[in-house]
């Protein structure tokens, strides 16, 4: 006679189970994050880090992984939560103060009415998101000033970036993407995107374990056509149907061959000569296409001081075991 398990004993193998896949996921992201914010130097000692919170989970996700980051690294940096209440029509503004009150994190909420002017100006049934990330992009970089914040870390994540390429590919006619880290247009802040290697579903994953608060955007999340929902459904349907292609599109963009383009301005084809001396990137380089592993990331040898190449090896690959 078969006995069947207990179901004690079975929610305990259960609830084993779901601790390792966490303990994997949380891995995970703190390997990411830490090994795009080695990649591209976003982080230095002495930076104080203006965390843009939106109260959605990417930017929940960031400020966690980035404050467990920090108690790791090497180096010391400050971290200040920011978030723009503008002013949306039942928005919940208790909720973050409470939250990052009861984390002990130093914040600042800034109070804009730029609600009021977006439905002002944008015609009803138009997308509203275009002149809603200006009017934010330049409250934002004063409160940077006021708080003398050295970088400025918004949450946008890997499929951010490639719908964002995505759409510029269909609709704008370029080669251009979200980079994780840029210098603003007026050449006084540094932005940086700690999430650029973070896939979508394992930052929605980490928000229903750790049960953020999340406050959804009522402005934009209403507008169900836009373009970026458009790319996000490709990239959806593609994922699916052709599992490992999104990585693949993903890391060509750090793979950029520019003589392989058109771009006139990134190489100078009107000057292109024969040398007489073989070239690995001529024509040959197309002649087949070999699945490509995930990019390198750069060895830290370029560092001369031995704190800078410890902290780009430890946000990169981790703390050494």
């Amino acid at each position: 006679m078969v006995i069947p398990a207990a179901p004690a004993a079975d929610a305990g193998r259960a609830r084993l189970k779901l601790e390792r896949e966490r303990n994997k996921l949380e891995k995970r992201l703190m390997r990411e994050a830490g090994r795009a914010i080695g990649d591209f130097n976003m982080i230095e000692a002495g930076d104080r880090v203006m965390v843009c919170l939106s109260g959605g989970k990417d930017s929940y996700g960031m400020l966690d992984i980035l404050l467990k980051l920090r108690e790791r690294a090497p180096i010391d940096f400050d971290i200040v939560a920011v978030n723009l209440d503008q002013k949306q029509p039942g928005f919940p503004d208790d909720v973050l103060p409470r939250y990052l009150t009861e984390l002990g994190v130093p914040f600042h909420i800034e109070t804009q009415d730029t609600y009021s002017i977006v439905t002002r100006v944008i015609p009803e049934g138009k997308t509203m998101c275009s002149l809603c990330s200006r009017l934010r992009r330049g409250i934002l970089y004063r409160v940077a000033d006021e708080l003398k914040a050295t970088k400025i870390a918004l949450g946008h994540h890997r499929d951010d970036i490639l719908a964002t390429f995505f759409m510029n590919m269909f609709y704008g006619g370029q080669l251009k993407s979200m980079p994780p880290k840029l210098v603003s247009d007026d050449g006084r802040h540094t932005v940086i995107r700690p999430l650029a290697y973070i896939k979508e579903d394992d930052l929605i994953a980490y928000a229903q374990w750790k049960g953020f608060p999340i406050i959804p955007c009522n402005l934009c999340g209403s507008q169900e056509n836009l373009k970026r929902k458009e790319a996000g459904r490709l990239i959806d349907e593609w994922e699916r149907a052709f599992p490992g292609r999104i990585e693949n599109i993903f890391n060509a963009l750090s793979r950029v061959t520019p003589s392989h383009l058109l771009d006139r301005g990134l190489f100078d084809f009107v000057n292109l000569r024969p040398t007489g001396v073989p070239d690995p990137d001529g024509d040959t380089a197309f002649d087949h296409v070999d699945p490509q592993p995930s990019p390198a990331s750069p060895c830290g040898d370029e560092a001369d001081e031995p704190l800078a190449e410890r902290t780009v090896r430890f946000f990169r690959d981790g703390p050494a075991h």
